[in-house]
């Protein structure tokens, strides 16, 4: 289980609590910094703090502009080249390793021994190479101890194949269909495979189902924790001084484009303990996801919040002059 957080020099600001609080209109006839500086306060878990401003579309001097021209024209094109080579690589590694395996057009393929191997070692290898061509050339990794203590992703061209042999569960945010057994039945299936066969791939999962800007914690989902099974929380970090890898408030195209012109990114991986839940949590998943919640918040430094992705949405919409009440109504 992993949590993001991108790590930036600006403090905490306050109001973050509130759902209902979170939802209200902006007044109308304030100046636009004004709307701007309340947007912030009442939707701080999702505020952008970095360089290139909300949405990425902040003011820039004509020294950043010249630096992200240069790095679009030389910089941006060689990232691109070897970023798609090296997904075709694993695609094919992928699509050799599942000949004759059934199960590929239907869902994740049964990969066993040296195809299974094959699978695990190359993708281990090529993703970090993929992190090093995004330009996250070091990755720290710190252990600590305490004392006594489907959906469209599936159907892309190379990624889908790739997905699916690395065992993802796909999450359609906007299906209103119901499923027998949905995405929590998904995870606590897999979660219990893992648990009974050592040989069965470990499954990571970020339990606030979005991104935020790196100070906040948002309240965990449960399907994580159906399953009553030990985890072990992961805390990354991404710091930065002009660009936020996050991806916390801003559309997909721009973020890719920014993060591919930043010359070096940075991210951290920190592993607490695994976490054995106690006989209450076991019984009560909504007990369990709280205690390792106020855990990672105290070991992260984190600021709690109650913010969702439906606030997120709302939030977006304000930062594009749409009206945050009219799209909170719809969402409902």
């Amino acid at each position: 289980m992993a949590v993001d957080t991108t790590t930036a020099a600006p403090s905490h600001p306050e109001g973050d609590e509130g759902g209902e609080e979170a939802v209200r209109p902006l007044l109308s006839g304030a100046p636009a910094e004004v709307e701007d500086e309340e947007l912030d306060i009442r939707y701080a878990p999702y505020a952008r703090r970095d360089a290139y401003g909300p949405m990425g579309r902040g003011p820039l001097s004509a020294a950043q502009v010249a630096r992200l021209v240069l790095a679009g024209v030389v910089l941006l094109p060689l990232r691109l080249v070897a970023g798609v080579l090296l997904v075709v690589a694993y695609y094919l590694v992928c699509r050799v390793c599942t000949l004759f395996v059934g199960g590929v057009g239907e869902g994740r393929p049964r990969l066993q021994g040296l195809r299974r191997e094959a699978v695990l070692r190359a993708g281990r290898v090529l993703s970090r190479a993929m992190l090093f061509v995004f330009g996250f050339y070091w990755i720290p990794v710190s252990d600590r101890s305490f004392p006594n203590a489907e959906n469209s992703v599936s159907k892309l061209p190379l990624i889908g194949l790739i997905s699916k042999c690395l065992g993802c569960i796909f999450v359609q945010r906007e299906s209103k269909c119901s499923d027998s057994k949905g995405v929590s039945g998904a995870v606590t299936e897999r979660l219990h495979e893992v648990s009974q066969d050592e040989n069965s791939p470990m499954i990571l999962l970020f339990p606030e189902g979005t991104t935020t800007n790196g100070d906040y914690l948002l309240p965990f989902k449960t399907g994580a924790f159906l399953a009553r099974a030990p985890l072990q929380p992961v805390i990354l970090r991404y710091p930065y001084r002009r660009f936020s890898p996050a991806w916390d408030s801003m559309d997909g195209a721009r973020h890719v484009f920014l993060l591919l012109c930043q010359f070096a990114n940075y991210i951290e991986v920190v592993r607490l303990p695994v976490y054995y839940p106690s006989e209450q949590e076991k019984q009560d998943p909504r007990v369990y996801a709280n205690n390792v919640r106020k855990l990672l918040a105290t070991e992260g430094n984190l600021v709690l919040s109650n913010l969702g992705l439906a606030e997120k949405r709302v939030y977006h919409a304000a930062l594009n002059g749409n009206s945050p009440r009219a799209l909170h109504q719809k969402d409902d």
